[in-house]
């Protein structure tokens, strides 16, 4: 299936590009971000974190505009047509909440 993925800030440095269609036979968000941080190894632990099962820091990474956090996470399904933007806190992304101690 094709999606196509637009990247901002230092990710877009990272891939060369501010858009790319990827056609791709995964399932899920997490394994297209699993698949482009090896694909780019600038994207190397700046879009999941570092054991996998959650985004980096304060990353955004929306699906048709809808924040991943909103819907199922990683475990978001990938269907054709999906446009997915991965946005650093400091290009509007929001942080993550902290507590604390």
């Amino acid at each position: 299936m094709e999606v196509e993925c637009r990247f901002f800030g230092p990710f877009r440095d990272a891939v060369d590009d501010d858009r790319m269609i990827l056609d791709v036979e995964l399932d899920t968000f997490g394994e297209l971000l699993t698949l482009l941080e090896e694909r780019y190894p600038e994207l190397g632990g700046r879009l999941l974190d570092e054991d996998g099962d959650g985004f980096a820091g304060s990353t955004v990474v929306t699906r048709n505009e809808t924040d991943l956090r909103h819907l199922d996470g990683l475990e978001t399904e990938l269907e054709a047509g999906d446009v997915i933007r991965a946005i650093p806190s400091v290009y509007g992304g929001r942080r993550a909440p902290t507590t604390e101690t």
